[in-house]
């Protein structure tokens, strides 16, 4: 089960801004989401159109980023 691939969807307004993202930790902005799995994972994420994009991770990398970013606070 921590093997499967997970995809999160990112959707973006105009101005750059991250206003949706899915598998967010509920103390974590869109943005800064978006942020830890950019610095983390930026190999795994694909653009796509219309202001979307996907990063391709496995359960375990998402867990351990949630994980991490929990402790830090």
């Amino acid at each position: 089960m921590n093997s499967q691939q997970v995809i999160v969807h990112v959707r973006f307004a105009p101005n750059g801004r991250v206003v949706q993202i899915s598998e967010r930790p509920a103390k974590l902005t869109p943005n800064q989401w978006f942020d830890v799995l950019n610095a983390r994972a930026s190999s795994s994420y694909r653009p796509i159109a219309r202001g979307r994009g996907v990063f391709r991770l496995t359960r375990t990398a998402i867990e351990t980023f949630k994980q991490e970013t929990t402790r830090r606070e």
